[in-house]
């Protein structure tokens, strides 16, 4: 089934990525589904846990083909990305030849045959039929210098591997950026990408994508969670629970035998929500029956 036929319209990727227990707001479909259909590369920016990741890792669970992930860190060069040389192997054929008494010429050295394809170059040479998903995953961790060396593959779904030439797609991946915005991104990375900003969401949403991602809950305890993450949001804590977090904190509270939350079970699971000390010491000084919203 082609692209077309299997994702007709951005209400028919809404409806399947739910199959798939990813619950997209119209917003982010309509960006998704012109990420595939386009194709363009598509920037996603948000606060941790809201569900960037799990977006890409979602779709391609949808289009039935290979999530490939390159996580960005800070440093992060060609070799780690895109490619390397198998130099092991390289230092093999050399003493091979020089066992023969033959000449190993500079060039093969530098084929295919020697060549460690990373992630980018992966999703790049990814045969189809359906494109892979190249997830770019915080990609506001890694430097400018990483930013500019992308430019190329965003622009054309293209590299260059100096010793080889270009390397274009016959099947360009669907390309999904992940950033936390830690720090800006260069414009000129932006202006290759569409955009979307996935928001927190709201008490009813949120729900729903907590009964769904955890089905073997109780329905009151899924409610509570994300009645008490929103409250939480509300305070002034460092890191603001999202949706990941409601996800563990239901998780580790079926774990423990907890089918409701009170004072005391709040204590007990306030580590799967508040990573910090001083957010816990907040939580606390709200008084934690007011967390559980009792």
């Amino acid at each position: 089934m082609s692209l077309v036929d299997l994702v007709p319209d951005a209400a028919s990727l809404t409806s399947q990525l739910a199959e798939h227990d990813y619950l997209a707001e119209p917003g982010l479909a309509t960006a998704l589904f012109c990420a595939v259909r386009l194709p363009q590369p598509l920037l996603l920016e948000g606060e941790a846990g809201v569900g960037k990741t799990q977006a890409a890792k979602s779709l391609a669970q949808m289009l039935d083909t290979p999530l490939i992930r390159l996580q960005c860190f800070e440093g992060i060069d060609a070799s780690e990305a895109l490619y390397e040389w198998n130099y092991p192997r390289q230092l093999l054929g050399i003493r091979v030849a020089e066992a023969k008494g033959s000449d190993l010429a500079e060039d093969s050295l530098f084929s295919r045959e020697y060549l460690i394809e990373r992630p980018l170059l992966q999703a790049l040479e990814h045969p189809g039929p359906r494109p892979a998903v190249l997830l770019i995953d915080e990609v506001d961790r890694a430097d400018e210098e990483f930013e500019a060396f992308l430019f190329e593959m965003l622009a054309e779904s293209a590299v260059t591997v100096p010793e080889i030439g270009t390397l274009t797609a016959k099947v360009p991946p669907v390309v999904i950026l992940t950033s936390n915005r830690t720090r800006d991104l260069h414009d000129a990375l932006k202006r290759r990408c569409l955009y979307h900003w996935i928001d927190y969401p709201d008490l009813e949403h949120a729900t729903r994508i907590v009964r769904l991602r955890v089905p073997e809950a109780p329905p009151e305890l899924t409610a509570q969670v994300a009645s008490a993450v929103q409250r939480l949001r509300g305070i002034d804590v460092q890191k603001p629970p999202g949706v990941a977090e409601a996800i563990d904190w239901v998780h580790a509270a079926m774990l423990l035998g907890i089918s409701t939350l009170d004072a005391a079970t709040v204590e007990q699971t306030l580590g799967s929500v508040l990573k910090y000390r001083e957010d816990q010491d907040l939580a606390r000084a709200e008084g934690l029956a007011w967390v559980a919203g009792s």
